[in-house]
């Protein structure tokens, strides 16, 4: 590791981008990533009790502590520490859609990289990561497995991928739901082009089996802000017809269509116990990742806190 490397605090994308090797782009993300040592920013389905959350559809029944229950009268799930091994899977949209991209790095790129470093962390807690990646149709599915080397095949999957124009999310997220043996927290990274009922359709099973759910949803700054100006001509990326126009004119239109389907999303996700976050591919991956960390562990520990009072 190189002295200019190590007096990084941040990595941006265009860095990553130089880097190339995908193993090496992971240990600089992880390194830089602010967790514990011994506390996972990822909490297992070990026997070693931590705190509560409150019940959701499809949590086992098992798992209610019926202590808190009579003195709340309301039910409280038990979550416990990453103690033991746990099951990490890594669903990856290779849609079309997410070749776009407004600099150097698309959403495809960046998607590879949170999944290199979410896959390496998971390694380094000698726990077991595994990957599906899907368009159309799910293209690869890599059953979780603890060896290391197993990120020299997340990068030829994701390399080999040959995108089709239309994804759809809802369906694939049901059908790899179908192939998953284990309880898993399973990580969805995706620009999530669709219907927002469709996709949170797709997360309810997966929630619903007794997955443990967290969403990046990745975004390309052009997306989240709209910044053109003059006369333009927009290619749709997934079979859509192509639109020129001013985009002047649309862009109150589009931002505030972008903004409930955002407020969408995330009310979805939350109201199903779902981690959601929205990712802006410009920013650096390790910053992305400590402060989605730092989100969740606030989350459950406002639901710890809930539970005790």
């Amino acid at each position: 590791m190189s002295e200019h490397l190590t007096q990084i605090n941040y990595l941006d994308p265009e860095l990553l981008q130089k880097l190339g090797d995908l193993e090496l782009v992971a240990r600089e993300v992880v390194e830089g990533l602010r967790v514990g040592s011994h506390r996972s920013p990822l909490r297992g389905f070990s026997t070693e009790f931590a705190h509560h959350r409150q019940y959701a559809p499809g949590d086992p029944i098992r798992d209610i502590d019926w202590r808190v229950y009579g003195r709340t009268d309301r039910y409280y799930t038990k979550l416990y520490e990453a103690e033991t091994n746990f099951d990490c899977h890594i669903l990856v949209d290779a849609s079309a859609s997410m070749s776009y991209g407004s600099g150097k790095v698309n959403k495809l790129e960046y998607t590879k990289y949170l999944a290199a470093s979410l896959a390496y962390l998971v390694l380094k807690q000698r726990d077991s990561v595994g990957l599906s990646i899907f368009d159309s149709e799910v293209r690869a599915y890599m059953p979780p497995r603890s060896a290391k080397g197993i990120i020299v095949e997340i990068d030829r999957l994701l390399r080999d991928i040959k995108p089709t124009p239309k994804t759809t999310i809802a369906k694939q997220l049901h059908d790899i739901a179908l192939m998953m043996k284990r309880r898993s927290f399973v990580v969805l990274i995706s620009d999530l082009l669709a219907d927002p009922e469709d996709v949170l359709a797709g997360l309810d099973h997966l929630r619903f089996d007794g997955h443990n759910v967290m969403v990046l949803h990745t975004l390309d700054p052009h997306e989240l802000e709209f910044p053109f100006k003059g006369t333009w001509r927009f290619e749709g990326l997934e079979q859509e017809m192509p639109l020129t126009t001013q985009p002047e004119r649309i862009r109150d239109d589009y931002m505030t269509n972008l903004k409930t389907y955002l407020e969408r999303l995330r009310s979805g996700c939350i109201g199903a116990n779902i981690d959601y976050k929205t990712v802006d591919i410009s920013r650096p991956v390790d910053e992305v990742l400590n402060e989605f960390f730092a989100e969740r562990s606030a989350s459950l520990t406002g639901a710890a806190v809930g539970a005790r009072t």
